[in-house]
């Protein structure tokens, strides 16, 4: 929304035979992305687990009223941009619950939310609509195409396409694949965008259109649908997450 972190607040409930180690090393990584952005960790709670470690993480953040950049706002003819590369992220996820062992080795992706790039694009009036893309591109275009009442045509040969270990991710990664947090946003067809924010690149992949479909642009040309098929919470993880 183009504002700036204050506080965050973390709830972790653990399983009795959760190892220390790890929880030092979960809560030191917390701390040092929090730490970036001078955000103090200012509370929440532990409790104990009877399975799985849950990790229940609230940011505060505050904008200038009126000029928080909401999803509401893009309009027909907009076009439609992402910073970054995507699906790195995604691949990364995938190919850890792969692994036979379960072991999961040390992240080459560590996701960094892009607190300057929103700031910039909300002083300077730039975006009609933002949001991250933690669910993936094509379920986050998605959230934006329902609250603004519009629909997307997106270029598939636009993507910029993140790498995993040394490989250009696969399409539906960058395409279905959620925590990139890459900034998704839309900008009135005549405004200047600039080629990159803070040294993070900046790419054109679409435009807002008329109506309430999403459509696909294919590498041949074809116009296909475009569903969303990221993240969507209360149903099954879907394969491309």
């Amino acid at each position: 929304m183009g504002g700036e972190p204050a506080a965050v607040f973390l709830s972790l409930a653990l399983p009795a035979q959760t190892p220390q180690p790890w929880v030092d090393g979960f809560v030191r990584g917390l701390l040092k992305l929090a730490g970036q952005f001078n955000t103090p960790l200012a509370g929440g709670d532990t409790t104990q687990s009877p399975d799985l470690i849950l990790a229940d993480i609230i940011l505060l953040g505050s904008v200038a009223k009126g000029r928080a950049i909401l999803r509401s706002g893009a309009r027909p003819g907009d076009r439609i941009y992402v910073t970054g590369e995507l699906g790195a992220a995604a691949a990364e996820t995938d190919f850890l619950y792969k692994q036979e062992d379960g072991c999961a080795k040390k992240s080459q992706w560590i996701p960094q939310p892009r607190i300057a790039q929103g700031r910039f694009l909300q002083e300077r009036r730039i975006a009609t609509a933002m949001i991250d893309i933690s669910d993936g591109l094509s379920t986050d275009l998605w959230h934006i195409c329902e609250n603004s009442g519009v629909g997307a045509s997106i270029r598939a040969t636009a993507l910029p396409r993140g790498r995993f270990r040394g490989r250009e991710v696969g399409f539906d990664f960058a395409l279905h694949g959620g925590d990139a947090y890459e900034l998704l946003f839309t900008a009135r067809k005549h405004t200047s965008v600039p080629a990159s924010i803070q040294g993070i690149p900046v790419t054109a992949i679409g435009e807002v259109v008329r109506g309430k479909d999403m459509m696909l642009v294919d590498s041949d040309g074809r116009l296909c649908p475009l569903q969303p098929r990221g993240w969507e919470h209360f149903r099954k993880l879907s394969s491309s997450k």
